[in-house]
């Protein structure tokens, strides 16, 4: 019986083939607001496999544009009054009132202000993290001092030896009495049962899953993932950065190998912007308003070691602007003599792409490091298509050879520098949540720049003469997936 069942369903599905394919695309031609490149490839994926395809548009295609998931109308009107002042003061500041660090990037401040409110917060200090050993042990002297709360925001936890190392010390502070929350994302923890949660919530520690899993086995969506990594600790520190909870961020996963990542360690005003960054997703994600806790949003104490300016902005599908994409895109417009770019993933977008190559072309120095294996292939092969762009221009492009690279972010003119959670691919500007930190100081700017020239000592130079002597078996692949890049 229900094999007839299936078969009449199958059937009817040939019969009417052409109609349902017509429908679908009606639907994803005229109901959703996309660039036209995603459009003709998603087109191009109904025809070449009717049906099937419209199955992945469900699971990776529909839009959020439309749908806001964060309301900040809590804390509108408390913010409004501080953006407002500061933005008057930058209008009407004459440039020689400027700090020496913002001189020259007044314009992408305001744009950053006025577009997501996102403030220019002053006197921070700032520890570049780039070995996961280091970052954990870090993290884990800071989570023993906390005294008030603790907030950890990642996209993937595993449980395994890292994890179980975090949560004696989360256990034996929610016994103190601290308040421990951790948000993860469904998607991104997949593989950790739900057993394990319960676990953590009977020890004192709360957690909340960002879009759990329909009947907790289905991930309906894989697109829109909550990429974010945030760590706040009593308002006195706060992290964000590249690197996940999982014993491959501690080189001990023989696959990858060394894992090379760049997390950034904050003390200042700045862990007030991670820390609402984390609220309002966690108030999404827990259904629990946390925004009128007055102790949550206590000053921080200023910390003037490096006295680095920063914005901490962040990006969604639950925004129309690309805010993290459009401040990639107006640094590399600005850039008058060096560019250098850390990514995994390297998708970009014409706009972004065409930047670029402009800038190559106009004598400024652009030099891109991506990894040498491929954690994604489809996507490793879309990214070495987009290089050779560059290559070909006259760009400095490198492969890590030293395991795998997971860094994320750019530095302008050693002077300015945007790091966070966000690649430099099209999934990252408009189909994940991020977030970055944009630091204005050259002395940092100038220690990142360092940071990357060491990396140099483990890189290969992919030269022209080797881009164009690749083997046909690559350039197919690199066709195919640069193809469907938009939906990667």
């Amino acid at each position: 019986m229900i094999l007839e069942v299936l078969g009449g369903i199958v059937e009817f599905l040939f019969e009417h083939l052409i109609i349902l394919n017509m429908l679908f695309a009606i639907v994803i031609v005229f109901f959703e607001r996309r660039d036209p490149k995603s459009v003709w490839a998603w087109l191009l994926l109904l025809y070449f496999i009717p049906i099937v395809g419209f199955v992945f548009y469900l699971f990776l295609g529909t839009d959020m544009h439309k749908r806001k998931l964060f309301r900040t109308k809590e804390v509108e009107d408390s913010l409004n009054n501080a953006i407002r002042q500061q933005e008057y003061s930058l209008r009407t500041m004459k440039p020689e009132d400027l700090d020496n660090d913002i001189s020259g990037y007044t314009d992408l401040i305001m744009y950053n202000l006025t577009s997501t409110g996102a403030m220019l917060l002053e006197e921070n200090n700032v520890d570049i993290l780039t070995d996961g050993n280091v970052k954990f042990e870090t993290l884990i002297r800071d989570l023993e001092q906390a005294r008030h709360f603790i907030h950890i925001q990642y996209y993937i936890i595993r449980n395994d030896v890292l994890f179980h190392r975090i949560c004696e010390v989360l256990t034996r502070k929610a016994a103190q009495g601290v308040e421990v929350r951790v948000l993860f994302d469904a998607m991104g923890c997949r593989a950790v049962s739900h057993r394990f949660w319960k676990e953590l919530n009977s020890r004192g520690i709360r957690t909340a899953e960002f879009f759990p899993a329909f009947l907790r086995r289905f991930h309906l969506r894989i697109n829109y993932r909550n990429h974010r990594k945030i760590v706040v600790i009593d308002n006195e520190v706060a992290y964000v950065g590249g690197f996940n909870i999982g014993k491959e961020y501690i080189d001990l996963d023989e696959k990858f190998g060394h894992w090379r990542d760049t997390h950034l360690r904050i003390r200042g005003s700045a862990v007030l912007g991670l820390q609402l960054r984390f609220l309002l997703d966690w108030n999404y994600a827990a259904r629990e308003n946390l925004l009128d806790r007055a102790d949550f949003f206590a000053e921080p104490a200023p910390a003037v070691r490096d006295h680095c300016e920063m914005q901490i902005i962040s990006s969604g599908p639950d925004n129309t602007s690309q805010q993290i994409r459009d401040n990639y895109l107006r640094l590399i417009h600005k850039a008058r003599k060096s560019i250098y770019i850390q990514t995994p993933y390297f998708i970009p977008d014409e706009a972004v792409l065409s930047a670029l190559l402009i800038a190559v072309r106009s004598g400024i120095s652009v030099s891109l490091m991506i990894p040498c294996k491929p954690d994604h292939p489809f996507v490793y092969w879309a990214t070495y298509s987009y290089v050779g762009d560059l290559v070909m221009a006259g760009a400095n492009c490198y492969t890590y050879d030293n395991g795998f690279l997971h860094s994320k972010g750019l530095i302008v003119d050693e002077k300015v520098l945007c790091y966070g959670t966000a690649n430099m691919d099209i999934r990252s500007f408009r189909l994940n949540f991020e977030v970055n930190a944009v630091i204005y100081n050259a002395k940092k700017a100038k220690e990142m720049v360092e940071i990357f020239q060491k990396d140099l000592e483990d890189c290969t130079q992919i030269t022209r003469d080797m881009y164009a002597g690749r083997k046909l078996g690559v350039r197919v692949k690199e066709q195919v997936c640069r193809l469907l890049s938009p939906l990667l």
